[in-house]
């Protein structure tokens, strides 16, 4: 048997005591109700069960031979063999080592928004799709890559006229909802930017002047924005889409200048904040909390950025007046808060101002999901990334020193992104449980724009949810082909249609095209980890669990599964350094650590009374295990019975079990120590925790017996006597 999941089934002590606990006198208590069906059938039944539990459990060898060749040594009666053999099973069932399931849940558009308060403006994350597939099919067929066809394809000049036209026939198609829509779209828009103007500078005229002296001394240097223009007015991007702009050359502002910017904001303690982006924790504070840092923001936007940026996007920025700061915040990123997830920007415009110098920290910069791994825009401070807001980008990691950056968002006072607030408010739709209206928001967006790839990841998501996988890979697909398979979120998507669908090769390289892109993808890389434990290749699964624990220390998922794949592998000492790392760093899966751990432990024990040879080490290692149980059991208490948590419910349904064969376990160890007032003061103990298994109080009568006390043996034995024949 494995050392791990192998079942005592007599710890060989002194001959005093070896005949107390022979296999004929103590049915497993788990699985009492087994032993009432003598038939063939019946056992070849409680097999299949047992196996089928096994297996969904991760334990996908499973070894007939060696099980039935231990029951075939001990045993000459058939029948009582083919109990044996579905006992046998059936323990490993019940005490088998169990790894947290993977993570199910299909990737939700990231959006970098500001904060769950909302500080600035209505910053809704959006996360929502689609519904039902006869919506909008006819939209995501024979598109080709790239920008001047995304929906609206039209010159500047007569955007705003045909755009009106555009939506009027939308309105005839959806009807007053859609018309309605639109129109809620203009008024947030309108109050946007209003409320904009009484944070942040808003010109009152266009002049342009500044703008060439800043191109006199700075060098732009312009990026591929990938093979999909932005989500709102693509018809005005055209080929090619190099809309990514940094700065080069002379700095937009000194390094001194960008010094006194991060000192004043350290006085208004921007330091000592922290929120959440995506799965990683950021420090810093918005704009609206930092006046002084704002009022130089302010200065910068009217003499340097907003002339900047009407020259870099005349695509769609009529002049410098229409600019509107949205969401504004000044970021730091260290060791402890390295980087960001990767997102998209809340706004049709977004800027990055790097306000510390390359020298002062190690890593750093931005990293754009379609250029590849390896290809990072670093800036030294002073200088500035600026770009539509819907490309996928994110913060690349700093491994020392401390980084800051000044992040924006921006509006256009001329120009109202209806795709992106149709899309947010189908998200809001969704929070709130309304799929209906949520898809009818979604459909709508794609009405606008056919290439909303984040659009068509979340209907996707949607469908997942919904557990309609066919028609989720559809749009899934339907979105890695418009995006050329670049985007790590959609892969990972993919990955958890083709592995609920069984097709676990296809999930598997799913997921490690997904690794290829963000390899800093802690939930990808324990999925990956998952899938590469599920076909027997555990070094590569042990490798993604590591990687999956590098990326994010409080991962317990990841140390779950990697003490579980060691302790499966005979290596128990390494397993039980993961599963205490596991409940040190994470109180989220405390419970689980601690049954595996308990399972280890008894492991120890067994091993160590094996022949006798070191009773006292067995008996503290028995003694560890039980300790380990009662630190589950009021964890297990709180998380037992949540539907949404199967991982929880099958380590609360292992707790009785495994306590049972924890208390005849040291009660083994005590008898054949010669101990046997303890041993029955363990037994005893378990007759009052579980009255209802008849096996406790066989065990009990046994050693009753033993010590001459044959009243109260008598007692324990009608007791087991009635449970098994049902008159209690």
């Amino acid at each position: 048997m494995g050392s791990f999941t192998a079942v005592l089934l007599a710890v060989l002590v002194q001959s005093s005591s070896a005949s107390l606990f022979s296999w004929k006198d103590h049915p497993d208590e788990s699985f009492s109700s087994g032993w009432k069906d003598s038939s063939a059938e019946g056992v070849e039944e409680r097999i299949r069960r047992a196996k089928m539990e096994l297996w969904s459990r991760g334990a996908f060898d499973l070894d007939d031979t060696s099980t039935e060749m231990e029951c075939h040594d001990i045993m000459d009666d058939l029948d009582e063999r083919n109990h044996c053999i579905a006992s046998l099973w059936e323990r490993k069932a019940s005490l088998s080592p169990m790894r947290v399931g993977p993570i199910k849940n299909a990737r939700r558009g990231h959006v970098s928004v500001g904060d769950s308060a909302c500080l600035e403006f209505g910053c809704d994350l959006w996360t929502g799709g689609l519904s039902n597939d006869h919506h909008g099919q006819s939209l995501i067929r024979n598109m080709p890559r790239g920008g001047g066809d995304g929906g609206v394809s039209l010159s500047d000049s007569n955007y705003q006229e045909e755009l009106e036209k555009k939506l009027t026939l939308l309105g005839d198609t959806f009807g007053k909802e859609f018309r309605d829509a639109i129109e809620q779209n203009k008024i947030e828009h309108a109050s946007d930017c209003a409320e904009s103007c009484e944070l942040f500078y808003c010109a009152k005229n266009d002049n342009r002047a500044h703008v060439e002296e800043v191109l006199n001394n700075t060098n732009i240097k312009s990026y591929s924005f990938g093979s999909v223009p932005p989500e709102d007015f693509a018809g005005a991007f055209g080929f090619p889409l190099d809309i990514i702009k940094v700065t080069e050359g002379e700095p937009l502002f000194s390094s001194s200048e960008a010094a006194d910017v991060i000192r004043k904001a350290e006085n208004e303690d921007v330091d000592k904040n922290e929120y959440e982006s995506g799965k990683y924790k950021l420090g810093g504070d918005w704009l609206v909390n930092l006046p002084q840092t704002r009022e130089w923001f302010n200065k910068r936007l009217e003499t340097t950025l907003f002339p900047l940026l009407a020259h870099l996007f005349p695509e769609i920025v009529s002049r410098p007046s229409v600019l509107r700061a949205h969401s504004v915040s000044l970021l730091k990123y260290n060791s402890s808060h390295p980087r960001t997830d990767v997102h998209i920007d809340n706004g049709i415009l977004a800027m990055t101002l790097a306000m510390t110098p390359q020298s002062d920290y190690s890593g750093g910069g931005t990293f754009f999901e379609h250029m590849g791994v390896d290809n990072v825009l670093a800036m030294d401070v002073g200088h500035g990334t600026f770009r539509p807001g819907s490309v996928r980008h994110g913060g690349h990691p700093v491994t020392s020193g401390k980084r800051y950056i000044l992040g924006a968002f921006l509006l256009l006072e001329d120009r109202v992104e209806h795709v992106r607030r149709l899309k947010n408010r189908g998200s809001e739709l969704r929070r709130s449980d309304d799929l209906d209206g949520a898809e009818k928001h979604f459909e709508w967006a794609l009405a606008i724009n056919p290439k909303c790839t984040t659009c068509l990841k979340d209907w996707a998501e949607i469908l997942v949810t919904r557990k309609q996988f066919a028609k989720a890979e559809t749009k899934i697909r339907a979105a890695l082909d418009l995006l050329e398979n670049l985007d790590s979120d959609a892969l990972f998507t993919l990955g958890i249609i083709l592995s609920e669908t069984g097709r676990d090769e296809e999930s598997i390289q799913a997921y490690k095209e997904s690794v290829s892109l963000n390899a800093d993808d802690a939930e990808l890389c324990y999925n990956l980890g998952i899938k590469f434990g599920a076909r027997g290749d555990t070094k590569a699964e042990m490798t993604m669990y590591a990687r999956a624990t590098r990326i994010d220390p409080n991962f317990g998922g990841a140390w779950i599964n990697w003490g579980t794949t060691l302790a499966e592998n005979g290596n128990m000492e390494d397993a039980e350094v993961m599963f205490l790392k596991a409940i040190e760093c994470c109180p989220d899966v405390a419970m689980k650590a601690h049954m595996n751990l308990a399972l280890v432990y008894k492991t120890r024990a067994e091993s160590l009374a094996s022949g006798g040879n070191n009773m006292e080490g067995a008996k503290a290692a028995i003694s560890d295990a039980a300790k380990q149980l009662e630190s589950a059991k009021p964890l297990l208490m709180f998380e037992h019975g949540d539907d949404d948590d199967a991982d929880s419910n099958r380590y609360a349904a292992q707790y009785k079990p495994l306590r049972i064969q924890c208390h005849r376990l040291k009660g083994q160890i005590l008898a054949g120590m010669g101990d046997y007032e303890s041993c029955r003061a363990e037994f005893q103990q378990a007759a009052d925790q579980f009255p209802d298994v008849p096996g406790v109080w066989n065990m009990l009568a046994r050693i009753l017996d033993l010590m001459g006390k044959t009243d109260e043996a008598a007692q324990a034995h009608a007791k087991a006597s009635a449970l098994l024949n049902g008159t209690t």
